[in-house]
């Protein structure tokens, strides 16, 4: 049960923030820095993601359908279901953090990761985590804007601007750019990872020094972050069955139904975070915490689930099940995309 390093940095922040919070004109300085940080962190987005692995991902259509389907339409559901849970368990303001959960796209890296231990379709994993986070950029707010309206921290014109001037356009920018930047991404990765998590961490630091101001953290009871945590557990394992047996129910073979599962009950903290700055503003630091508390029980419960599924036997080819899956897609249902 691995406790991800990041989330402890991530804690690490928000403590920070909770006993030295930035305000006044330190406040506007790291308002600013955040703002340029989400830009520049999208820009990397943008310049990183092969748009040829993009078009050829699209020849699995339906793998990746199943994926955003997932994401975007049976998270918000479930989301949305939970609003049944209010105030019983949950308070109006982590009701809409759980909901904004349900909406942000789906993760990359650590689908990747454990779609490689389990022995699943890496390549399409690849593609799919990439199809997802470039869907959501549009997609999810314009889901918050629908399901969330003024109460989920003010969404309006103004937010549907800076999700554009924020995150859309430095995303374009760096697709426009990488033919002569890709190289220099490349070759830096390792020093430019440290960017996106280092301006990860100073969006959290600036939601929470905001929060802390304002004196939201007395809305937050010991018992009410138990509840949030039971609600999250739920989920998980909902998406985590659907993923499993609905892929298998749509004929899907076992390396696909591996990245589907993965894939599609996973949510993104990375793409999360900085939309959740632009769109809630000062309630932000309320907004992200059922997100952070989210990804670490996901990174944990699917680590068990990726090494069980490495010690599952070959799956055995099924002619007929086979035939069936080249009428439809045109091509075998098992094969990895190059």
């Amino acid at each position: 049960m691995p406790i991800d390093p990041y989330i402890v940095l991530l804690l690490g922040t928000v403590g920070l923030a909770a006993l030295l919070p930035a305000r006044g004109v330190g406040a506007d300085v790291a308002s600013g820095a955040s703002t340029a940080a989400i830009a520049f962190l999208f820009f990397l987005y943008g310049a990183r993601l092969s748009t040829r692995e993009a078009l050829d991902g699209l020849k699995h259509w339906r793998l990746h359908g199943t994926v955003l389907i997932c994401t975007f339409v049976v998270f918000p559901v479930l989301g949305l279901a939970a609003r049944g849970l209010v105030p019983a368990l949950l308070t109006q303001p982590l009701y809409q953090g759980l909901l904004f959960l349900t909406l942000v796209p789906s993760t990359i890296q650590s689908s990747i990761a454990f779609t490689s231990i389990a022995r699943g379709n890496v390549p399409a994993a690849i593609c799919a985590g990439s199809f997802s986070s470039l869907v959501g950029i549009l997609l999810t707010p314009l889901l918050a804007a629908a399901l969330l309206g003024n109460g989920g921290g003010g969404f309006s014109a103004d937010s549907l601007v800076k999700i554009v001037l924020q995150l859309l356009v430095p995303f374009l920018a760096g697709q426009l750019l990488r033919p002569w930047i890709s190289g220099f991404v490349t070759r830096h990765k390792k020093i430019l990872g440290f960017v996106d998590r280092g301006s990860i961490l100073l969006v959290v630091y600036t939601a929470f020094s905001e929060g802390m101001t304002r004196g939201i953290w007395h809305q937050v009871s010991v018992v009410r972050l138990a509840a949030l945590l039971a609600v999250e557990a739920v989920l998980l394992a909902v998406m985590l069955l659907l993923t499993w047996y609905g892929a298998r129910a749509l004929g899907f073979g076992r390396e696909d139904r591996i990245a589907i599962q993965f894939a599609g009950s996973k949510k993104s903290l990375a793409s999360g975070l900085p939309m959740a700055g632009v769109l809630f503003g000062a309630h932000a630091s309320l907004a992200v915490l059922p997100l952070m508390l989210f990804h670490q029980m996901q990174l944990m419960v699917c680590a068990v689930i990726a090494k069980r599924r490495a010690r599952d036997p070959e799956e055995t080819p099924d002619p007929a099940r086979e035939s069936a899956a080249d009428a439809v897609q045109g091509q075998p249902q098992h094969r990895a995309l190059r």
